[in-house]
C-alpha cells in the first residue's frame, strides 16, 4: 500500500518462538464450528523444504464455517483503507463494529502484530515488505480460503502469491496493488525517459526524489539486473552479498543527486509542484494528484520494468474475533468494494470484475490504474516481498531485511 491520501508514510517498512497452541487454536476456532486442518491453495501445511525456514503457525486449525459474528473487529491498517464509504455498509450487514488502529510504516505493523496480535488485533493490511516477517515470526494464522469464494475472481497472480502464501498455506487474502513508476516533469522533459538511468545520472543533480524506504534497494537491484549482467541478479528481493553491495553502492553514489528522500506522498507532490524535483520514483496516486492539480506530470514503467507493492489482509495468530475477520475478508474481496477502495485511494484492485464499478465511480479509472492491463504489463512489475536469508532455491546466502534496513540508514541516507 502507498500513503495514497498524501498525509502519511509507507516509508521505512527468523522464525521466533511458537506461541501457545491452545490459545491460538481457541482464537480461530471461535463459534464458527469445529476446526479443520489448515486450508491451502496447494495442499501443503508448512513452509517448503530444502532448508527453508518453517512457519510456526502452519499447522494451526482453521474455521470450517463462518459462524455468528462476535460484534467487534479490530484492524491495523494504512490510513485511507477503512473509509466510511465501505466500512459502514459492512458494519450494518455483519453487526461487526470496526475499530481501527492506523500505522504509518510497515515496521509499525510488524510490531503491532507481535505475539500474534497479542489477543487484541484481528487483522492487518500489511504490504509485501512486511508479510513474510509477520508469517515467519508466527504472528499470522492460516486462512481457510474455501470460506472466501470471492477470491476465485482475483487475477491468478493474487490468488496464492508468495508474499502471503507459504508452502501452499494462506495467511491472508490479497487486496490491492500498484507499481512504483518513474515520474517526470513535462516542463523539463519533452518526451518520457525510457530508462531508470536518469535517476542515477549526475546531469540531474539536485532534481531527484525517491522514497525513504529500505525496499528501495530492490529498485537499484532491478536496474542492475539489466545493466550489469555479470551480477547475475534474478530476483531483486533475493540478493547475495555481492549483488546487495553493488545495489547499495549504486544508491550511495546516487545520494548527491537527491533533492529529498520522501516519506510522505504529499512531500513528493510538493517537490514537483515547487519545481524542486523534475524526476522521481513514486506511485499512481502522486501522478493522479498532480494531474488533478493541473501540473504537467508524466509517468512511465521504464524498459527495465519496475517494482511494485501489494497489500493483503493478514489474519492475526491470536485473532479474538475470527468470525468477524472472515466476514471482512469476504466483504473486502467483492468487486464493488474493491473498486471503491481503488478509486478512493489510487491503486489497482485484485478482483478482475472491479473495472465496471471503477468506471462508474470515476470514468476512465480502470485504465488509469491499469486494472484492465494485459498480462505483459503485470509481468513487468516485480512485487515487493520481504527479503529473507533463505533464497527460494533453499540456499542460505541471501541478505535478510535487517541488513537492508541497516544499509539504508547507515550507508545510503546516513
Amino acid at each position: 500500500m502507498m500513503p495514497g491520501m498524501g498525509t502519511f508514510s509507507r516509508a521505512a517498512r527468523s522464525a521466533l518462538v511458537v506461541a501457545a497452541a491452545g490459545l491460538l487454536a481457541a482464537a480461530c476456532g471461535g463459534s464458527g464450528g469445529s476446526a479443520a486442518p489448515p486450508a491451502s491453495g496447494g495442499g501443503g501445511t508448512s513452509a517448503s523444504g530444502g532448508g527453508a525456514p518453517q512457519v510456526p503457525t502452519a499447522n494451526l486449525p482453521v474455521l470450517q464455517k463462518i459462524g455468528q459474528g462476535e460484534g467487534t473487529l479490530n484492524l491495523i491498517a494504512w490510513e485511507g483503507y477503512l473509509e466510511p464509504l465501505w466500512v459502514k455498509p459492512f458494519e450494518q450487514q455483519s453487526g461487526c463494529q470496526v475499530h481501527a488502529t492506523y500505522a504509518g510504516t510497515s515496521d509499525q505493523m510488524v510490531t503491532l502484530m507481535k505475539n500474534g496480535g497479542n489477543g487484541q488485533y484481528d487483522m492487518v493490511s500489511s504490504s509485501g515488505d512486511a508479510d513474510l516477517r509477520i508469517i515467519y515470526a508466527g504472528d499470522a494464522h492460516p486462512v481457510n480460503m474455501s470460506l472466501i469464494p470471492e477470491t476465485k475472481d482475483f487475477f491468478p497472480a493474487f490468488q496464492a502469491p508468495a508474499f502471503n502464501t507459504v508452502g501452499g498455506v494462506h495467511y491472508g487474502v490479497s487486496l490491492q496493488w500498484g507499481p512504483n513508476v518513474l515520474m517526470y516533469s513535462k516542463k523539463a522533459f519533452t518526451s518520457a525517459p525510457t530508462s531508470w538511468s536518469v535517476l542515477y545520472d549526475p546531469k540531474y543533480k539536485g532534481q531527484v526524489t525517491v522514497p525513504d524506504n529500505p525496499i528501495q534497494i530492490a529498485d537499484a537491484a532491478l536496474y542492475l539486473k539489466t545493466h550489469d549482467p555479470s551480477l547475475k541478479i534474478t530476483d531483486p528481493y533475493e540478493l547475495t552479498q555481492p549483488q546487495f553491495q553493488a545495489s547499495v553502492k549504486l544508491l550511495t553514489d546516487q545520494r548527491p543527486l537527491i533533492k529529498k528522500y520522501w516519506g510522505l506522498a504529499s512531500q513528493e507532490i510538493s517537490e514537483f509542484k515547487n519545481g524542486d524535483a523534475t524526476l522521481g520514483a513514486g506511485w499512481p496516486y502522486q501522478v493522479s494528484a498532480l494531474t488533478d492539480a493541473k501540473f504537467p506530470i508524466g509517468s512511465v514503467v521504464p524498459s527495465e520494468g519496475a517494482t511494485g507493492w501489494a497489500d493483503s489482509w493478514m489474519l492475526a495468530a491470536k485473532a479474538p474475533h475470527p468470525n468477524c475477520a472472515y466476514m471482512w475478508m469476504r466483504y473486502i474481496s467483492q468487486p464493488k468494494v474493491q473498486a471503491q477502495q481503488a478509486v478512493n485511494y489510487g491503486e489497482t484492485p485484485d478482483n478482475k470484475l472491479a473495472c465496471p464499478y471503477m468506471n462508474k465511480i470515476q470514468a476512465g479509472s480502470c485504465a488509469l490504474y491499469h486494472a484492465n492491463a494485459p498480462q505483459s504489463y503485470f509481468d513487468s512489475i516485480s512485487l515487493w516481498k520481504t527479503p529473507v536469508a533463505t533464497c527460494d532455491n533453499g540456499q542460505q546466502d541471501c541478505v535478510p531485511y535487517s541488513e537492508w534496513q541497516q544499509a539504508w540508514t547507515t550507508q545510503v541516507t546516513g
